[in-house]
C-alpha cells in the first residue's frame, strides 16, 4: 500500500538541486498556523468511531446480521422516533457497524436515495488465516449474501474473497500474512 504525502502551498516540490524531496510517509505535512493567529488551525484526526450502512429492510437486515452473520446486537432500537430506528453491533478497537434505513440515512443527511452501488466501497473484515477467510464467506453465503468472489490468493500476498450483503454492501474477507490480528 503506498502513502501519498498530503501536500500544501508551503511544501517545497523540488529540492536545490531540482530533484523531488524525500517522503517520509509516516510524517503528515500540514500547514503551520500563522504568526499573528491566536487559535490553532484544527485538523480532522484519523479515527472512525460508527460506520453506518443504510439498508432497504431493517429487520430483514438485522437477521441477516446477528443471526446469520453471528454479530452480536440489542436489535432494533430508536422506534420511538421518528426515523430513529437503528441497529448497533459492536465490533472490536471500539468501532460500532449500524444499519440504518436507507430513506431515513437520506432525509437525515439531506441528500437523494440514489441507485446503491457495490464498488462505491468495501468493508473489510481481517481474519488469522486462509482457512477462516473460507469459514466466514461460507458462513455469509449460507446467510444470504451474495458470494461476489470466491476466496482466492491476492496479488498482494493475500487471501480474500467478497460477498455482498442483503442491499448489495460489498465486504472484504481478508488474510494478509504481514497483519497481526488481535481478539
Amino acid at each position: 500500500m503506498s502513502h501519498i504525502p498530503i501536500i500544501t502551498p508551503r511544501t517545497r516540490t523540488t529540492t536545490s538541486q531540482g530533484r523531488p524531496p524525500a517522503i517520509n510517509p509516516t510524517r503528515r505535512l500540514a500547514p503551520k498556523p500563522r504568526e499573528h493567529t491566536s487559535a490553532m488551525i484544527l485538523m480532522m484526526k484519523s479515527r472512525i468511531k460508527v460506520i453506518t450502512l443504510g439498508v432497504n429492510d431493517l429487520e430483514k437486515s438485522l437477521r441477516f446480521y446477528r443471526d446469520g452473520l453471528g454479530l452480536p446486537t440489542q436489535g432494533i432500537i430508536g422506534t420511538e422516533f421518528e426515523d430513529g430506528a437503528v441497529v448497533f453491533f459492536n465490533m472490536n478497537d471500539d468501532l460500532v457497524l449500524a444499519l440504518y434505513p436507507r430513506a431515513a440515512l437520506a432525509k437525515d443527511a439531506r441528500v437523494s436515495v440514489g441507485p446503491p452501488s457495490p464498488a462505491e466501497f468495501s468493508i473489510g473484515h481481517i481474519v488469522k488465516s486462509k482457512r477462516e477467510v473460507e469459514a466466514v464467506m461460507q458462513q455469509a453465503e449460507r446467510a444470504g449474501a451474495h458470494v461476489a468472489d470466491p476466496a482466492r490468493e491476492r496479488f498482494w500476498g493475500g487471501y480474500a474473497g467478497y460477498f455482498q450483503d442483503l442491499d448489495g454492501h460489498l465486504w472484504e474477507i481478508a488474510w494478509n500474512p504481514a497483519w497481526e490480528v488481535k481478539e
